[in-house]
């Protein structure tokens, strides 16, 4: 990936250039090189293990890379301690103190860099009042539910006025109610203040509802590195279009036939032109629209009632293909019920050895 050339950018700017990480002979990052503007919302993304946290740690200057060069604000820091890099960090443990009230969790940082006490009780405040905390600073942790736990830490982070807020997994210890509130509260936060934010999560609605740039991350290296909207729009290889979306792209094997390409064990229904033969065909089940006549045959293997939406897998010909379609309304049908499903007319095509994306047909 092209970095830019530019060595002094905006306060907050992040550029990170072939990092790469071992631990003894296990890597855990390899050529990482990305760039986030200043005051954008990065999330590095990607399934447990595939180096997330390690370059979040990186960044924060908690490990230190084998190669590469990390620069922030323009300034080479990779070989600079965290407390010299102008960053915040919010742990997935929140790691508040037993023993400290809200108050003083929050301003432990500015006292232990002996930030005056009229300057720490003035952050304070209006930190308190940005997220709502105003009430509980004189409780301890051990008080407050888990979303104000979150919001203790975020405030710990803010309070700090870095022009970097790095963020570990912090909603995986909230319910699903829970993080879905505080996915609003924390963009609205980062867009209120114009910090960059760097967000490490494995879950696909966080990086797509939030994120300006998502980094997908396998096995220590980048997958992707695009908007949220590209990123599901044009994933650039089957592990990225497998990763993204609810339920997954389908992919199915193409074969010659049909005066063109069709689906390995299917009937002679042409899908794809003759050149698309030997890849792999991706389909977004939301796509997917059921058809009275015509159509692709296929056979409902089972379905998933959601309410709005009935996801429906399907089996397609005789060979173990399989399709997914997403559609609208309460579809209660009996598995080994026949189907004709209509596909969309822009496919997504991958090469079958390698994974990576085609030209789409």
């Amino acid at each position: 990936m092209a970095i830019p050339p530019e060595i002094n950018g905006p306060r907050g700017a992040i550029r990170l250039d072939g990092i790469g990480k071992a631990f003894g002979e296990t890597r855990a990052l390899s050529g990482v090189s990305l760039h986030a503007p200043a005051g954008s919302f990065l999330v590095l993304l990607g399934p447990s293990g595939c180096g997330k946290s390690t370059l979040l740690r990186v960044i924060a200057g908690l490990e230190a890379p084998t190669e590469g060069r990390l620069f922030l604000d323009g300034r080479d820091v990779t070989g600079l301690p965290p407390a010299a890099r102008g960053i915040s960090m919010v742990f997935q443990s929140y790691a508040l103190f037993p023993h400290l009230s809200v108050a003083e969790n929050i301003v432990f940082g500015l006292r232990a860099r002996a930030v005056p006490r009229a300057e720490r009780e003035a952050r304070l405040d209006r930190t308190a009042t940005m997220l709502g905390l105003e009430k509980l600073l004189h409780r301890r942790p051990s008080q407050l539910s888990g979303g104000q736990q979150q919001r203790v830490a975020l405030a710990r982070a803010v309070v700090a006025e870095a022009p970097i807020c790095l963020m570990d997994e912090p909603l995986s210890n909230l319910d699903a109610k829970l993080r879905a509130e505080m996915r609003r509260e924390i963009r609205a936060l980062q867009q209120r203040l114009g910090i960059t934010m760097v967000y490490v999560t494995h879950d696909q609605a966080e990086a797509m509802s939030m994120a300006d740039q998502v980094v997908l991350l396998r096995e220590g290296r980048i997958e992707q590195d695009a908007t949220p909207a590209n990123l599901y729009a044009n994933p650039a290889s089957v592990f990225a279009a497998s990763f993204i979306g609810t339920p997954p792209m389908s992919l199915l094997r193409l074969v010659p036939g049909g005066d063109g390409a069709i689906i390995a064990g299917a009937p002679d229904l042409r899908v794809a032109p003759g050149s698309a033969a030997g890849a792999l065909l991706g389909v977004r089940p939301e796509e997917v629209t059921l058809a009275d006549e015509g159509g692709l045959p296929a056979t409902l293997l089972d379905s998933e009632f959601l309410g709005a939406e009935t996801v429906m897998t399907c089996a397609i010909g005789d060979a173990g293909e399989k399709l997914a379609a997403r559609v609208q309304g309460n579809h209660a049908l009996p598995a080994g019920t026949r189907l004709r499903l209509k596909l969309p007319p822009s496919l997504h095509l991958f090469e079958a050895n390698t994974g990576l994306r085609r030209a789409a047909a």
